[in-house]
């Protein structure tokens, strides 16, 4: 094969609501191994109005208003990587998007990444690949997660990679195969009930750490039809505000004791998946990463519960994996390979998913 070299910038904006991470790698494909090194990376944080719309706000828009939203978010992505570009002296070869993600509903072959790419290349004057789902969809798959393409060529010494950020999702190798699947709610739940008393989040677990487990809650999250069917699977906030906001509602618990049973259920499930994925004498180095890996009491619940070995890595890792990731997805769509894996997703076939938006050089 022949070897391959490019610079990207990759976007990723999550379900948690934490801002837009921008992450600059370069990627470097020789004899078939890849290789990476992350040039720079930063965080941007979105203002409250937008951040609002993001949230809930894009799902009640009227068809006009949406699509104004999209041209005008795009924009607002590429006005942040004109920034970053400037800040630290870099030029990259493509710019790779994510966008964010307002519908996501597999099984009815609905899904939508706002934020423009053709907004962002106009913007940047950079090619910009984005919407990076929607083949996978139509070929009858989840379209996400998508991260595991990226735990198969760059995180190979691991045998589990798990991202705890809005949604917990993990991948590993089973049968010569890439395997992945969402496993639960995590931060998405969190933020929610902590922006509820003026908080972004739960620092260190420490509002949780002071509850109690409510066992009956614990057991009726734990029963939920998703956590027994078998993948591919992947989860939306459809499936949160439908089911486990209500769940979490009916019993009358205090803010404490109501995260306390949240945390143990969320730690529980990724504890579950890998006991059913390990290996016999319960050994394998499990890569945690997102924002939840900075979660001391949540890490804290899963390293009781889990039979492996759980290695935090750099902070630049933990908070940019997903858009150095997506910055790998924009080199693998420029090389012509396949980012989207049927194992993965559950498509027909694997397939390159994304669109290019370029000007006349």
């Amino acid at each position: 094969m022949k070897d391959f070299q490019i610079q990207v910038i990759g976007l990723m904006s999550g379900t948690s609501l934490d801002g837009l991470d921008v992450c600059c790698c370069t990627f470097h494909q020789q004899s078939g191994k890849w290789t990476f090194h992350i040039d720079c990376a930063k965080g941007y944080g979105y203002p409250d109005d937008m951040k609002q719309i993001l949230g809930t706000g894009a799902q009640k828009m009227n068809a006009l208003e949406f699509i104004t939203f999209h041209s005008a978010y795009g924009k607002f992505l590429g006005e942040r990587v004109n920034e970053f570009m400037q800040e630290f002296g870099v030029r990259p070869d493509i710019i790779a998007s994510h966008g964010h993600t307002i519908f996501h509903e597999p099984q009815k072959k609905i899904m939508f990444q706002i934020g423009d790419g053709a907004a962002i290349a106009a913007e940047t004057r950079i090619p910009t690949v984005s919407d990076f789902r929607r083949l996978d969809i139509m070929l009858g798959g989840q379209g996400a997660p998508l991260v595991p393409i990226g735990d198969k060529y760059l995180f190979a010494d691991y045998d589990y990679c798990l991202n705890i950020g809005g949604f917990s999702n993990i991948s590993l190798t089973q049968g010569g195969k890439r395997i992945a699947f969402d496993i639960s709610p995590v931060n998405y739940v969190i933020n929610h009930y902590c922006r509820q008393i003026g908080l972004e989040f739960d620092r260190d677990g420490e509002i949780a750490q002071r509850g109690r487990i409510c066992e009956e809650l614990f057991k009726e999250l734990n029963g939920m039809n998703f956590y027994h069917q078998s993948g591919p699977k992947s989860l939306g906030r459809e499936w949160v505000e439908t089911l486990v906001y209500p769940m979490l509602e009916r019993y009358g618990l205090s803010l404490e004791d109501k995260l306390r049973t949240f945390y143990e259920h969320a730690a529980y499930q990724i504890s579950r998946v890998i006991k059913a994925h390990s290996h016999s004498n319960g050994s394998g180095k499990l890569l945690v990463t997102g924002g939840g890996a900075f979660n001391k009491f949540l890490i804290e619940r899963m390293d009781a519960l889990c039979p492996c070995e759980i290695i935090i890595p750099d902070r630049q890792i933990i908070e940019y994996k997903e858009a150095l990731i997506f910055a790998f997805l924009g080199a693998l769509y420029m090389a012509d390979i396949p980012s989207c894996l049927a194992s993965v997703t559950g498509a027909q076939m694997d397939n390159i998913g994304g669109m290019l938006f370029k000007m006349n050089s």
